[in-house]
This record gives structure tokens, sequence and C-alpha cells, in this order.
């Protein structure tokens, strides 16, 4: 019968087809442009390329600088060859002659170049004329002072020279380079000359130092940034060298006399830098000054006390004198001086306080030694119980105070340095800047001050509670208390802490609080270890201060986020760890002690359970988790007893899913369930595969069945694939290698009925699972059977057979692809 189709129906197809043509016409227009114009470019000739110049590889300037520049070498040269080897074929007179002449007219020459604008070839002659000066002091000694001492003459030629360079360059100011070489043959007089009168270390310190004060002063003072650079690096070089040479002798003094004549010097060095930082204008360069002068005064009134004291107290006399440098930081001095001094004062404060770590390392890692010896027995006192080898520490309580007194100075630092040093907006200060007007009487203004930001202020805090927590754990080795008394104190330390992270709303010192009370408690569970009287005092009271301050922080609105988080998980492992070692101290097996340990997370859960939606809930059940886990761990040597507290687990897990927002908590106490079953059938020696699988396959589907009912769209592989693969596959498997008929006709039995339930209700996993399994279970039983047959068969009748078979699938191929297409969509439109 013929369709016709509607009025209506037979207009829109019209429209289609015109708009297809219309668009396929488009597309034609657009495609004959395209190729007409690449036939009219095909047809212009390509221009040529154009010619490329070769630009010039040096400019005019470079050639002629490049050309003075060899030739003054090359003048030079001739000048040396003439001294060395033609000097002696010359008399006195002649001699005096050829070096005036040569060397006034070196340097006279530059002045007629300035005149004819020639600078380039006037800088050229004048450095030849330089280099001569040189060759005629060196002719001088060679001939008129032949015994003179060579470090004495160098000494006073270079002075010579520096100054007549100097004159010579300002007299001619367009050359640029007779000052500068005149500084830079400055720096060798007055160290030349104290090493050539023996003058002793002292003596050549302070001469560095006195050329490196020149140096500043020129820097200072002249308004050329060559001559400035010059004078700058040299300040620098030999005021280096002068204060370490200065710092050597302070350090090496066996004296009080020695030691301060090098303070001496060392004084003298801070008084350059400090006076070139209050006279510099750049921020940056005055505190770097500053910051020198600052270490310099703390190494040299430092080394004279650690001279007049006992040698224990060496490294906190450089402390007292770097604290007592802090207090000119609230002085009128500009506020980059001051915090050059003050970054000096905080530097050494961090050298004395780098010191005392191999005390802090002893102190919080020697408990770890306890591991390999546990309960063998309490140490005397705490120096013993903290021993750690091959850490050798000096001075304990040398190493308390010193880490006392910085905690100290962090503790003030934002309510006294901070606002001294941060000042936004202030400009520099210095000698020429305006003083604010007073009234009369009252005396100079105050300098202003600033609020510090949070988080220097934080940063400071933090700082001074760790350096606070170190002192007190090098505290009980440094005063060798008593055993019982030491571990007390920790535990103590460790509670104040927590009790700091639990109160302070400051979320940086609240989380550094809480990580130092974690290592306390740590290092004081180890220390605990040395017998079990300590081991359970202490893993109970921590147990009890982490549940403590759990339940402040999180009744406490203000408290830190994270706090009580991890108080909670800290409260959890510590419990577990107090039941662990209760069941050691009893006496009890490993596997006991797991059932016992599982009443930590029996606890957690009911804990969770209390607290419903609240941030620690998660943490709580984590932890408890973990310590179910470890509790599996140590029943696993038992089997009876793995099973039941694989069973036990299970029942929290149970009890846990039965809150409505941990029903996936099912999931796992079905696991354990199906585990305690299985360890069980293990330890009665069951074999049969059945056994392991049925407890799976039946709740399981179950399971699938009432998913299905919910939610009819669910596919009959998720529901019902899992749990009858769980057991039909180890069932298939157990049968092609049993040698009896029951296992594979109940299998085969048990597969024809899902296959026809499969069939019935039109699932698929069914269908095919029990299909498949049915298919194989058969061919397995007559497998022997064809065995047989096949070999009563001639040998060419199976090739025969298979040529056969293959003509009739390919003359009946699209029947064939037919029915299989009819196969594949009734499965299709299965579940």
């Amino acid at each position: 019968m013929t369709n016709i189709p509607s009025p209506a129906e037979e207009l829109r197809i019209l429209d289609l087809e015109l708009r297809g043509l219309d668009a396929r016409r488009t597309q034609l227009l657009q495609r004959r442009a395209w190729l007409i114009g690449a036939l009219q470019r095909a047809a212009t000739p390509a221009p040529p390329p154009p010619r490329q110049v070769r630009a010039p590889e040096a400019t005019p300037p470079n050639v002629q600088n490049a050309l003075l520049t060899l030739g003054g070498i090359l003048l030079t040269i001739a000048a040396v060859a003439f001294t060395l080897v033609s000097w002696g074929h010359l008399g006195i007179g002649g001699r005096s002659a050829v070096l005036a002449a040569v060397t006034l007219t070196a340097l006279g020459v530059p002045v007629l170049l300035l005149r004819r604008k020639l600078r380039s070839t006037a800088e050229t002659v004048a450095a030849l004329g330089l280099a001569l000066t040189v060759l005629d002091a060196y002719a001088v000694h060679a001939v008129a002072l032949p015994r003179a001492d060579a470090l004495g003459y160098t000494a006073a030629a270079s002075a010579v020279l520096a100054a007549l360079w100097t004159a010579y360059g300002l007299s001619f100011r367009s050359l640029r380079l007779p000052l500068p070489l005149a500084v830079v043959t400055g720096q060798l007089p007055l160290f030349l000359w104290a090493r050539a009168a023996d003058a002793g270390d002292h003596a050549t310190a302070a001469a560095l130092l006195v050329t490196a004060a020149l140096d500043a002063a020129v820097a200072l003072r002249v308004s050329d940034p060559v001559i400035r650079t010059v004078a700058t690096v040299g300040a620098c070089a030999t005021g280096l060298w002068g204060a370490l040479a200065a710092g050597q002798l302070s350090w090496s003094a066996t004296d009080l006399p020695a030691a301060a004549a090098a303070g001496a010097l060392l004084i003298l060095g801070a008084s350059i830098a400090l006076v070139a930082a209050w006279l510099i204008a750049e921020p940056p360069a005055a505190t770097a000054s500053a910051f020198a002068g600052g270490l310099l005064i703390a190494a040299a009134t430092g080394g004279v006390l650690r001279e007049a004291l006992p040698a224990a107290w060496t490294v906190p006399a450089y402390l007292v004198c770097a604290v007592a440098l802090l207090a000119v930081v609230r002085t009128a001095l500009p506020r980059p001086v001051l915090r050059g001094i003050a970054g000096a004062a905080l530097l050494v404060q961090a050298l004395a306080a780098l010191w005392t770590l191999p005390a802090v390392v002893t102190a919080l890692l020697g408990p770890t030694n306890w591991a390999a010896k546990a309960w063998s027995g309490a140490p005397r006192d705490m120096d013993d119980a903290l021993a750690l080898p091959g850490l050798p520490v000096q001075h304990p309580v040398m190493a308390a105070l010193v880490l006392a007194t910085v905690a100290g100075v962090l503790s003030t630092a934002h309510r006294l340095l901070l606002p001294a040093l941060e000042h936004p907006g202030e400009a520099p200060q210095g000698p020429t800047a305006a003083a604010p007007a007073s009234a009369p009487g009252t005396g100079p203004t105050a300098a202003p001050t600033s609020t510090p930001p949070l988080d220097a202020i934080s940063a400071t805090r933090c700082a001074a509670l760790a350096l606070a927590w170190a002192a007190l754990l090098v505290l009980p080795s440094a005063l060798q208390l008593p055993y019982a008394i030491g571990v007390s104190a920790y535990v103590a330390l460790a509670g104040a802490l927590l009790a700091v992270a639990s109160r302070v709303g400051s979320k940086a010192v609240g989380l550094t609080s809480l990580g130092l009370a974690v290592s306390s408690s740590v290092s004081v569970a180890f220390l605990a270890l040395a017998s079990v009287e300590a081991t359970l005092g202490t893993l109970g009271a921590l147990t009890v201060l982490f549940l403590a301050a759990t339940v402040f922080a999180a009744r406490r609105r203000t408290a830190t986020p994270g706090v009580a988080p991890a108080a909670a998980c800290a409260t959890v492992a510590y419990a577990t760890a107090f039941l662990s070692a209760a069941g050691t101290a009893w006496d009890l097996r490993p596997e006991h002690i797991g059932l016992l340990v599982l009443v930590v997370p029996a606890l957690s859960a009911l804990s969770a359970a209390r607290l419903g939606p609240h941030p620690l809930t998660p943490p709580v059940e984590i932890t408890g988790a973990v310590a179910g886990g470890l509790a599996i761990v140590l029943t696993a040597g038992h089997t009876a007893t793995l099973a039941l507290a694989l069973a036990l687990g299970g029942v929290i897990a149970a009890g846990t899913a039965l809150r409505t927002d941990r029903r996936r908590a099912g999931y796992a106490a079905g696991v354990l369930f199906l585990l305690a079953s299985w360890v069980r059938l293990a330890a009665w020696d069951v074999t049969t595969p059945e056994a392991y699988t049925l407890p799976v396959t039946v709740p399981a589907l179950l399971i699938g069945a009432l998913r299905l009912r919910r939610a009819p769209e669910t596919s009959s592989w998720t529901a019902y694939g899992p749990g009858l693969a769980a057991t039909l596959l180890p069932s298939l498997v157990a049968a092609w290698s049993d040698a009896h008929w029951q296992r594979p006709l109940i299998l085969g039995s048990a597969a024809l009925l899902i296959t026809l339930a499969g069939a019935r209700h039109r699932l698929q996993a069914p269908l095919v699972l029990g299909g498949t399994v049915l298919a194989l279970d058969a061919l397995h039983e007559l497998a022997p059977y064809i065995v047989q047959v096949v070999d009563t068969l001639p040998r060419w009748l199976p090739p025969a057979l298979a040529g056969l078979l293959l003509l009739a699938i390919g003359a009946t191929y699209e029947q064939r692809l037919r029915d299989a297409r009819r196969v594949r969509d009734v499965l299709g439109r299965m579940h």
C-alpha cells in the first residue's frame, strides 16, 4: 500500500530540498571564486627578492676607541721595553732627560687635544702619561734608591702617585681616568706602610679601617658617579678586610688587654659604618651600613666580655651585647639606621639560638632511644634519659638561658621593636632633614609610630613561643631533674601548650602551639617507655589532656580552626596506645590486645553518633577506623580471634550505618561480616567454594532486588550481576576440576533456573550469565563423550565437516546476520 503525504508534510519536504540547493549553490560559488584567484596569482610573476644590505658591525666611535686603546697599549709596551732594556745605554743625564721629556709630553699633550675637542685621543694619551709616572717611580727606585725597602718605597710611591694623579685630575676635569685611578692607588699607602714597618696585626687592621674611612668620605663628598662607585667599592673591600682581621684578633685574644685592643678596632670599624649610614640618603645602603656597624659593636663588646667571664658564658656574653644593642631602636636615629642596627642585633640572637640546636635536638629526639629498650627500668635522672649518642651538648644550662632570653626579646618585639621600625610612607631621615617644630620647653618631637602588620606580630609571637618551648624542653636535662619529675614536667608542658592552642584567637599562634604540644607529647610518650608505670601514667594523662583540649576548643567559638580536629585525632591515637600498653602490661597475647583495642573504634563511633553533623565527626571516625584496623592486625596471628574481631568491626560499622548520613558504612559492615565468615570457615578447614560465595550472593541478590524495586530503571547487571557472578563463576571453575557428578549437576540445574528466570522477567544479566554457565557446564559433562566420538571418527571427517559448516554459513550469511541482530535487539531490550 502506498502512503501519500499530506499537503503540509509535502510542503515541508520541498522547503528542505530548496534550502539544501541554496546552500550547495553558495558553496560552489565560493569554490569558483577561490579557483579564479589561484589562477590569477599563478599567472602573475613573483617580484625579485629585495637586495639585503649588510649592516656595519661596528660604529665609528667604537672603531675610534679601539684604535686609540690599541695605540695607547702599544706605546705603553714600548715605554716599558725602553725602561727595562735600553735604560743602561744612557747616562744619568740622558736618562733623566728622556724620562722627563716623555712623561711631560704624555701629560701635556692631552691639554692641546682637549682644546681641539679630541677627547678620546686625550684620554688615551693621558692614560699613557699615567702609566709613565708608574715607570718613573720604578726607575727612581732602581737607580737612585736601590737599597730602599721595597714595601716602604711602594707605599711612599703610591701615596705620591695618588696625590699627583689627584692634582692632575682636578686640573683637567674633562679627563675621566686620573681621579678614579688616584682613588684606586690610594688604597695601598697605609696598608703597605703598616706591613713595611712591621707594625703588627693590630696596626695593619687599623690601616685598613682608616683607608676605608677615607674611601667613605670620598664616596660621600664627590658627585661624580664613577669616582663614587670606585670609592664605595674600595671602602667596602678595605672595611670588610679590616673588620675581618679585627674580628679574628678579637676571637683569638687570650687575655683582656688583647681583647680590648681588638675591640677598639672593631669599634672604629663600627663608627665608620654608622657615620656612613647616618650620612647616606638611600635607605637600602644606609640600612646595610648600619647593619655592619651593629655587628661590629656586638663583636667588640662580646669579645671583651668573653675574656672577662668564664668560658661557659661566651655565647651568652655576645647575646647580652646584642640585646643591649636593641636599646638604640627607641632613639631618634634615622629609621634606616635603626633597621640596620636592629637587624644586626637579631642576627646575633639568631646565631646564639642556633648554638643551642644540639641541646634542643637531644631533648626532643633523645627519648626515641627507649623504643629499643622499653620497660628496661627508669634512669637515674633526665640527663641519662635524654642522652643521644654522637651529639654532644655543651652547657645545657646556658642553652636554656639563651633560648629564654631570645624568647623574651621576641615576645616584646611587637610592642617595642616593630612600631619603631615600621612606618609606611616615611621619608629617609638624615642630618640634612628638617626637624619638626616643637613648642618651647617641650623638647624634640617624638618620632611617629605605627601599628605593625598582623603577620609580623604573629610571626614574632610564634617565634617567641617556639623558643620558650625549646628552653623548657632543655631545662629538665640541664638541671638534671629526677626521671619522674622530668616526665611530669614534659606532660605539664604539653598540657600548657594545649591550653594556649585552645584559648588563643590567633590562627598562627594556635597552630604553632598545637604543633609544639604534639611534638612534646610524642617525645614524652617515648621517654615514658622506660618503665611500665611511667608508660601507663603518661599515655593516660596525654589522652585526658587532648580530650579536654578537644572539648574546650570545640565549645569555644573564637578557637583556632583545626585545633579541635587535630586534638581529637591525638586523643584517639593516645587512647589506642594506652589500651595497647595496658594489655601488654597485663601479659595479654597480641590477639587479645587487639580485642581490647576494639574499644577505641566503638567509643569513636558512639562519640560520632552523639556529635552528629559536627566538624569533629570525620576526624573522630577516621582515627577510630585506623584504630580498628590496628586491632584487626593485632589479631591476625590467631584465626578464630581474627574472625571475632572482624565480626565486632562489622557490628561497629553496622551501628554507624544506622545514621542517615552514614548509610555507606553498611558496605564496610557487609565486607567485614563476609570476611569474618570466610575466616571462620577457613578456621574450620572448609574448602567448598560455595560456602564462601553463597554468603555473598544471597545478600547481594536481596539488595539488588530492593534497588530494582525502588529504581526500575536500574540495569540488571548492576542489580544482579555481582551477586550471581560471585557464586556461578567460582562454582564453574570448581566444577571443571571436579571428578564427581554432583557439583556439575547442581550447578547446571541452578544455571538453568537462573536462565529461565532471566527469560521470564526479560532480565539480561541472569539470562546471559545463567546461559553461559549452563553451556560451559554441559560442555564439561559432554567433553569425555565428544573425545571418544572424535577418536572413533576417521581423520578426514572433522575437516570435511568443518568445510561443510563454512559453506552453509556462507550461503546463509545474510540470514545469520539478521538472526544475530535480532538476538542483539532482544537482549538490548532487556534490563
